[in-house]
Parts: structure tokens; C-alpha cells; sequence
């Protein structure tokens, strides 16, 4: 069955409540103070289920608004989810304040299907009634409500006169609704929550996309807190899952009324991220009183969820015009739940009157630069696939993962592997296992790093070669990406790779004559002393060369394992470890055992060495320590 979410809109005591009931049976009116005071302060809905011509059922579920001024807070609330309107203008009054209000915010938020209803059609003559039906087609000329797309209905809910012409259109146009996609990842922005005796936390809301089952884990957004679907209700009754387009309620595990509130958000657990900046079309109202400026605080509401937010506008303008539309940025005061699609209403921030709304393009904004509105433009006006391939070029050679991809565009990831494709083939995306990147972007990273290995053997002649990491963190590069270019690089034999160095092919040590000598007394001075080596610092005070260059020919030896580091402040010639290693095993067959006074006799070094030297041999597994003594292995 499908199923439409059909909105209310209009001025205070147009009877939107009264119209609502007169179709489904159902009095929208839930709170004691609505019904004391005749008027709707919060949302209120209803559901009912209509026959096409064809036979088919709709199932229509209703947000009924409040229509006082007071409250546009609370009809912004419920609109954001509707898929046809009922713009009611009741027949005794024509159009007002709330109904201009109204009828602003549903074409902000591009709602484009819906029905102009004359409410009252019993309290006035025919004449009367024909001057306001003259009024309103005037009124909505040139909008997706004229005439020649959507019919006018007069009815009377107190007589029922015109509600069956009414389901009738109703009917029509629904059948027209393209139904919300059921295969996407699924959001529902919450706009009630209350405990149920015997069920325990119950949030409702119209769910936007997606598909909601039961044992669902699902996250709650900004909080981050995960939730359990117990139970799933459409329009008041229990089912197995709810799909996008309908009326949902969900009994949650893991949370109670305390940790969720109207403007919060469900969303599959670890898919999403929340931000406080996002990239928008913004268009501003003719009817706006006045100029918007830059850095101007506005009321900011998207969904169910509202805030105060501040507006920069991108570009060298630093006003927009009442009716001129611009590219700007959202900053918000908390993190939010935003994606690419979301439409938004903008109000003033005092006094409090709707002045605009838009749509967000890029909820994961980068830094303000020149070319961010040439990129905008192609977010709000490009092919999908093309806008995917634009958010994997602006990261350059860091690539973007797949999840990364979901997070900010809220397309699954199935979707995204389909886009893609054709780029990925066409040699335009690089794919390097979760990771993408644009191929000019890794093309310039293989250029940048041969440049850099060579610029790094030019400075430092001493040293064999750039460490990986060290290269990695100059490039700012993903570890993913760094490590797959860097194979190619070496599979091309345009680098090679010798433990945790990277060098240009066949590049060796370059020394001056005065190096080369330096090397070699440091070499003759640690293998002449055998065990009972000298100071390292007394060895490089005694060289021709200055001490920077010899702690780097130091660093050459002791890479190339010339001479071993077994302390901070002991170093030793390999020849001499490899003595003491043949000479420790040797004593096995004396001895399985021995503590530091026999290996001070065995070696004829003091304790200051053989401390070291004995916690050496551990780690290279020659001995082991067994209390106070060593085992020979």
C-alpha cells in the first residue's frame, strides 16, 4: 500500500483541524489546552486510507499544524516531512497573514503537489464564495498551487459539503506522489517522545527515507546515544517495519524521555556524522523587511530540529537583497544531523518573521576559498555521478573512503559504487581498496615524491635515505594512499624502498674525503675496543668534522649495523657482540647458568657494562633471565 504524508497549512481559525477530522474521524486536538482554547498549539495527526480509480489503497497519514503566529515554530516542525498539502483559506476571512507566512515556508521547501481548500463554504453565499475563490487563484498564480495544476475546493465540515469532491482530488493527486525512497538509509527526525505504560520510551516522526524494522540498533543524532527498535508502530498499528513516507512510531531500548527531544534525529548507528557547519542555496523572500547581511544571526530550522544560527555568505557580497538567492554557510551553535537535499526555513532573528530558506548542498564544508561557489554550483546543479567525483577531487591526493562518501551524502554505499563506476574505468578515480582519490591529484603525488626524496639526499649527503614516515607526514597524505602509491613508485623503478628507507634508484652515501676519514676512525676506535668501548661523545670530539655531520655518519653506521646501540649511552661494534654471543653459548656446555659476577669474569668488563650488555643478549634471546641469574639458551 502506498503511503502519503499529507500536511495542513493556513491561518488561525481557518478550521484545518475541523477539515482534518471531517476526513479521517480523528480530532487532531491532543492537548487539554487545544481543546480549552479552541485553537492548535502543537502538532496534531490523523490517518485515513482512500481508493484510486484503479482500486488501489493509499494510505494518507496527516500533520495537522497550528496556524497562530505564535506557533510557526511548531507548524515548521511538522511540514518538513509532507508529500501534498491542504492549503486551507477558510471562505469568511480569504487570505491572511498566516496563510501568505504559510504558503511561503511549503515553496521554500519545495513541496510540490497539493490542494487549495475554501473551509467555511456554509457561512457565506455563492457570490461571496465566487469573489474569494477569484481571490485566491490570484493569490496563487504563477505557484505550484494554480489553477491549472491543482484545483480549488470549497467544503463545509460542519455540513460535509464538497469533503467527497475533495477525497476525490485528494485521490488524484496522491496517486502523482513519487513515493520516498524505502532502499535508502533511513533518517527519522523526531517530533514527539513520551512513555507508553507497559512499552516504556516512544518516539514518533515521518519517516523521510529508508526502511525501519524491528531489533533495529539505531543512533540518535547529535547525541550519539545507541537505541534498540522494540517495537515499530504505522499509523497506530503494529507492523514489522515502517517505510519512507509513513507515519511512524518506535518503542526504543537503551533510552529514556530524558535523552531525547523534539530536533533529535534516528539514523542507522555508525553511518552518519553530525556537523555544525553546511554549505547552502539560500533564497531570500521578496517579502523580507529588509537586506541580509553577512555574519547576521538568523532562526534556522530544518526538519524537526530548530536553532539560532549565524550566516556567512560566500563570494565578495557582503548583503543579499529581498528575492536574490546566494551561497552561503550555516554556522550552528551544536552539532546537527544535516545532508545534502535538506531543505530549510530561515527566519529573522527578531522580530521573528519568515525571511527565506533554501537547501543544504555540502554539510562537510571545507575552509573557505575562492572556487568553493564554483563547487557549490555543481553540487546544486550537476549529475549525481558528478558530484560525487568533484567531493573525491576536492580531497586531492588524501583520497576519500567509501564511508566517508555515505557520511556526507547520505547515498548508500551501493549507490555510490554505481556512480563511480564509470569514473573508476575511465581512469578519472583512483581506487585503492576503501580509499579513492582523483588520478591527476595522486598523478602530481608520485612527481612530488620523487622531488622530495631528491631534495632530501641533496641536504642530507650522509644519510642513505628519507624515512617512509618521515615522507608520509611532509606529503600529508593518508597512510593508505601513501603506501599504495609509494608501491607503485617502486614497481616503476622510479624509487626503492630498504627497510624504513626510501632513496632514488642506485643512490648511495656521498662523503667528502674528510667524512670518509671520520667514518673510519669511528669504525677502528669501537672494533679495536672490543668490549669496554669508549664514550661516544669522546669518539666524535676527537674528528675533523663538525658534530652534526658526525653524529649523521654515526646514525649511517649504526643503520647499516656497523655498530649496534644497546643503551642510550652504549654503543658497540657488531664484530664484538658476535664475540660475546659465540663466547656465551660457548659456556653452555660448562654451565647452563650464570649470574653478573660469572659473566664479569667470563668478559672481564665492569658492571657498568655488563648490566647492559646481559639485558642485550635477552632481548636477542642468547640468555634468560631466571631471577638473579641467566639461562643460556
Amino acid at each position: 500500500m502506498k503511503s502519503i504524508i499529507v500536511g495542513t497549512a493556513g491561518h488561525i481559525d481557518h478550521g484545518k483541524t475541523a477539515l482534518v477530522k471531517a476526513l479521517t474521524g480523528i480530532d487532531a486536538d491532543r492537548l487539554e489546552e487545544e481543546k480549552r482554547r479552541g485553537i492548535t498549539i502543537d502538532l496534531g495527526f490523523a490517518h485515513m486510507d482512500l481508493q484510486v480509480a484503479g482500486g488501489e489503497e493509499l494510505h494518507l497519514g496527516f500533520v495537522d499544524v497550528p496556524g497562530h503566529e505564535r506557533f510557526v515554530r511548531n507548524m515548521l516542525a511538522g511540514v518538513g516531512g509532507i508529500d501534498l498539502v491542504l492549503l486551507v483559506i477558510a471562505a469568511d476571512e480569504s487570505i491572511k497573514p498566516q496563510t501568505r507566512e504559510h504558503f511561503d515556508i511549503l515553496q521554500l521547501l519545495g513541496v510540490q503537489r497539493g490542494i487549495t481548500v475554501l473551509t467555511k463554504s456554509d457561512a457565506v453565499d455563492e457570490e461571496t464564495l465566487d469573489v474569494v475563490r477569484l481571490e485566491v487563484e490570484e493569490f496563487l498564480r504563477g505557484t505550484f498551487l494554480e489553477t491549472s495544476k491543482s484545483p480549488i475546493v470549497a467544503v463545509s465540515s460542519l455540513t460535509g459539503a464538497g469533503l467527497d469532491d475533495l477525497k476525490r482530488v485528494m485521490a488524484t493527486a496522491a496517486e502523482k506522489v513519487q513515493p520516498r525512497d524505502s532502499k535508502a538509509l533511513a533518517r527519522l527526525p523526531i517530533d514527539r517522545v513520551f512513555t507508553m505504560k507497559g512499552f516504556g520510551t516512544v518516539v514518533t516522526g515521518t519517516l523521510i527515507s529508508g526502511t525501519i524494522r524491528r531489533e533495529d540498533e539505531m543512533e540518535v543524532f547529535p547525541t550519539g546515544r545507541r537505541v534498540r527498535v522494540r517495537g515499530v508502530q504505522v499509523h497506530g498499528k503494529s507492523a514489522d517495519e515502517a517505510v519512507a513516507g509513513q507515519r511512524t512510531a518506535l518503542n526504543l531500548a537503551g533510552a529514556s524521555t530524558e535523552d531525547l527531544a523534539r530536533g533529535m534525529t534516528l539514523a542507522p548507528a555508525e553511518t552518519f556524522s553530525t556537523t555544525r557547519r553546511a554549505d547552502v542555496r539560500l533564497n531570500l523572500l521578496g517579502s523580507a523587511p529588509r537586506m541580509l547581511k553577512d555574519r547576521s544571526r538568523v532562526h534556522f530550522h530544518c526538519n524537526t530540529m530548530e536553532t539560532v544560527a549565524e550566516l556567512r555568505i560566500h563570494g565578495q557580497k557582503k548583503q543579499i537583497a529581498p528575492g536574490e538567492n546566494c551561497y552561503a554557510r550555516i554556522r550552528l551553535p551544536e552539532p546537527a544531523l544535516l545532508l545534502p537535499g535538506d531543505r530549510f526555513i530561515m527566519r529573522q532573528f527578531s522580530p521573528v518573521v519568515t525571511i527565506g530558506g533554501g537547501v543544504v548542498l555540502d554539510a562537510n564544508p571545507q575552509k573557505r576559498t575562492p572556487g568553493v561557489e564554483d563547487f557549490l554550483n555543481l553540487l546544486a546543479t550537476g549529475e549525481a555521478a558528478a558530484m560525487i567525483e568533484a567531493r573525491v577531487a576536492r580531497q586531492r591526493a588524501s583520497g576519500i573512503t567509501l564511508a566517508a562518501l555515505v557520511s556526507e551524502t547520505g547515498q548508500p554505499r551501493e549507490a555510490i559504487e554505481r556512480l563511480i563506476s564509470g569514473a573508476v574505468q575511465q581512469g578519472k578515480i583512483i581506487r585503492m581498496g576503501e580509499i579513492l582519490a582523483n588520478a591527476v591529484a595522486v598523478e602530481e603525488l608520485k612527481t612530488r615524491l620523487i622531488s622530495s626524496v631528491g631534495q632530501f639526499h641533496r641536504q642530507n649527503p650522509l644519510v642513505a635515505g628519507m624515512g617512509r614516515e618521515q615522507l608520509r607526514e611532509r606529503e600529508k597524505v593518508d597512510a593508505a594512499v601513501f603506501v599504495a602509491v609509494l608501491d607503485t613508485q617502486v614497481r616503476n623503478k622510479k624509487l626503492e624502498v630498504t627497510g624504513d628507507l626510501v632513496r632514488l634508484p642506485g643512490h648511495g652515501v656521498v662523503m667528502k674525503d674528510e667524512e670518509a676519514e671520520s667514518k673510519k676512525k669511528i669504525e677502528e676506535a669501537f672494533a679495536a675496543a672490543g668490549l669496554k668501548v669508549p664514550a661516544l661523545q669522546e669518539v666524535i670530539a676527537g674528528l675533523k668534522v663538525d658534530k652534526v655531520r658526525a653524529q649523521k655518519i654515526v646514525t649511517l653506521l649504526l643503520r647499516d649495523k656497523t655498530l649496534v646501540k644497546i643503551s642510550d649511552e652504549l654503543v658497540f661494534h657488531r664484530s664484538a657482540l658476535e664475540q660475546l654471543r659465540r663466547l656465551v653459548i660457548a659456556q653452555k656446555a660448562n654451565s647452563p647458568k650464570m649470574d653478573v659476577a660469572k659473566f664479569k669474569d667470563l668478559t672481564g668488563v665492569s658492571r657498568k657494562y655488563a648490566i647492559p650488555l646481559l639485558e642485550y643478549l635477552d632481548r636477542e634471546r642468547v640468555t634468560r633471565r631466571v631471577g638473579d641469574a641467566r639461562e643460556i639458551l
